[in-house]
C-alpha cells in the first residue's frame, strides 16, 4: 500500500532549477532572440527587466513545473513572478 502525503509541499513540490528554460520576447541588443539557459538563470534575468519587458516575457521550461497546485511548461508575467518567489538563495558568486 502506498501512503499519500497531503500539505503545502504537494501544492509546490521541489523545483528543478537546473532544467533547460527559454526566456523569449526579451530584448537582447538589436533583436528579441530567445535565450536558452537553466530555469534559475532565466528567472533571475527576468527579475532584472523593466516592468514592461517583464510583462511581455514568456518563459518555457523543459518539464512541467507545479506552483500552488497548477502545473505548466509556459509562464508569463505573474507566472514568472510566482516562480521567482520560490528561487533558491543566490550564492555570492552569482551576483
Amino acid at each position: 500500500m502506498t501512503e499519500a502525503t497531503w500539505g503545502e509541499s504537494v501544492k509546490t513540490p521541489e523545483i528543478n532549477w537546473r532544467m533547460s528554460a527559454s526566456l523569449e520576447n526579451v530584448p537582447r541588443g538589436d533583436s528579441d532572440v530567445a535565450e536558452v539557459t537553466n530555469l534559475e538563470r532565466a528567472v533571475r534575468d527576468w527579475q532584472k527587466l523593466d516592468p514592461e519587458h517583464q510583462a511581455a516575457a514568456v518563459l518555457t521550461v523543459e518539464h512541467p513545473v507545479q506552483i500552488e497546485g497548477a502545473s505548466s511548461t509556459t509562464f508569463a508575467g505573474e507566472g514568472i513572478a510566482a516562480l521567482a518567489d520560490h528561487l533558491p538563495a543566490s550564492s555570492p558568486t552569482e551576483e
